[in-house]
């Protein structure tokens, strides 16, 4: 189960806050709001981490 942690303005935000959680090994996923076929690098995107690893997140954010 994934649960929405942060919201991004576009696309190249959420792929950097995305490597960054998973450099640090906490697996997530990116969407975009709305509806798949409007994937593109200027719609908002939503970034998901596991249900109950939003802590683990919060520690990574943390340390930057």
């Amino acid at each position: 189960m994934w649960i929405e942690y942060r919201k991004a303005p576009n696309l190249m935000v959420a792929e950097m806050w995305k490597n960054t959680l998973e450099g640090e090994g906490l697996p997530t996923k990116i969407m975009p709001e709305g509806d798949i076929l409007n994937w593109g690098e200027r719609v908002p995107f939503r970034i998901f981490v596991p249900k109950g690893r939003e802590h683990v997140a919060d520690e990574i954010l943390r340390k930057l």
